[in-house]
């Protein structure tokens, strides 16, 4: 494989472009979806694909391809340059500018104890088989689901700055739901959180640690209790968040808005632009001193954990609010070079054939020193809301809604 992802750097600096890398990525998911008895879904598939991103007079060139070959390498690389030749004569008025980065040789592997696609596919059914027959014994439910996902990444990096860097990543997961409805009325209960469950970089051992089936009977029956609950009280109070609405929240109202290249106003298309503009930073009071934010990619088993993001900087543990003042962004090599600081390592594309942009790395609050028993004591009066049930955030991330189960 070296000697394919040199061929395209050569290509590249040949016809004069000042920087190019290469990701060649090889993507292979699994999936079991069960639905009443019966398993609804049944999923294998594969990816495998190179891109190649090149920088021509200040302006960026990217090309995919899903035949990697000596031929195509080469074509791909051709026309990821005229593509940025092209992009160069309509460029604003800054060039793209990197901060500096060391070249990188290295090998990174997520921890996997369990490899998920050696566990045999009649075991990953049977388990959400019988979590589907515990969530069904209360009458009351019309429809209990279960959903496992695997996936494996390997992938590789190359630079023309010298770097060589091959990583390889495994996710596992899965989750179970209850939905109740009588008289008009429906409600739903998930576990261990809503949207097909919970994730993890690691293997078979994450869902087993899960213990499905010991929670299966308990979301069953609280989504039938649901559809007779008292509803919520219309008051201002004091609210408490468990871990699976916290984790959403987080995502949304302090992820996204700093990711440099929202803040920028190069990514609004989707999911919106950023409040947290650069003369915010060190000043802007973003919680109490008790909050403490950090954005951690070295952190075992973070879906957001990784060796080296896709422009070869390492991953890195970076402090976004330190005792309620925010003070830190997420970003590339051309995002930070903007501000005059060097990358935070989170430059990533979710596939080959994709162009890199800053995304989110493993977002989470500090914790502190109570348990949730004392915080609901020291609570005179507020509400525990467990499981994110639907959201809400406007275009610059300032105001939001959040509804949980």
């Amino acid at each position: 494989m070296k000697d394919l992802t040199a061929q395209a750097l050569d290509v590249a600096k040949k016809l004069g472009a000042s920087y190019a890398d290469i990701r060649v990525v090889d993507k292979k998911q699994e999936s079991v979806r069960t639905r009443n008895g019966n398993v609804e879904s049944l999923g294998s598939s594969r990816s495998r694909g190179f891109g190649v991103r090149v920088l021509y007079d200040g302006a960026w060139g990217f090309s995919s391809s899903a035949r990697v070959t000596e031929e195509e390498v080469r074509r791909v690389a051709e026309e990821a340059v005229s593509i940025a030749k092209a992009s160069a004569t309509v460029k604003r008025e800054k060039d793209v500018v990197l901060a500096p980065a060391k070249p990188v040789t290295a090998k990174w592997e997520s921890k996997c104890k369990i490899d998920p696609f050696s566990v045999k596919v009649e075991d990953k059914i049977a388990l959400l088989m019988e979590a589907d027959r515990l969530m069904r014994q209360n009458k009351g439910v019309r429809v209990a689901s279960g959903n496992f996902m695997a996936l494996r990444e390997d992938k590789i990096f190359a630079s023309t700055e010298g770097s060589y860097i091959e990583q390889v990543k495994i996710e596992t997961g899965a989750g179970i739901e209850a939905t109740a409805a009588d008289r008009g009325e429906l409600q739903r209960r998930s576990y261990p959180n809503s949207a097909g469950g919970d994730y993890a970089s690691s293997g078979w051992e994450f869902v087993e640690s899960m213990n499905i089936l010991d929670h299966a009977e308990r979301v069953g029956n609280e989504a039938v209790q649901l559809l007779t609950a008292k509803q919520c009280p219309d008051v201002v109070t004091d609210l408490i968040l468990d871990s699976s609405q916290l984790t959403l929240q987080i995502h949304e109202s302090c992820g996204h808005p700093i990711e440099l290249d929202r803040v920028l106003g190069q990514e609004a298309s989707y999911a919106g632009t950023s409040f947290l503009t650069p003369e915010k930073k060190g000043t802007f009071q973003y919680g109490s001193p008790h909050v403490n934010i950090v954005a951690d990619a070295t952190l075992d088993g973070g879906l957001g954990s990784f060796g080296y993001d896709d422009e070869g900087v390492p991953a890195q543990r970076t402090a976004i609010v330190d005792k309620g003042i925010f003070m830190n962004y997420l970003s590339s090599r051309d995002t930070a070079a903007e501000l005059g600081e060097a990358s935070s390592g989170a430059a990533r594309a979710d596939s080959w054939a994709r162009i890199p942009i800053v995304r989110m790395t493993n977002i989470n609050l500090e914790p502190g020193d109570w348990t949730l028993d004392e915080i609901i004591k020291d609570t005179k009066e507020g509400i525990l809301m467990e499981t994110n049930k639907s959201w809400s955030i406007d275009d610059k991330r300032l105001n939001f809604q959040f509804g949980v189960e």
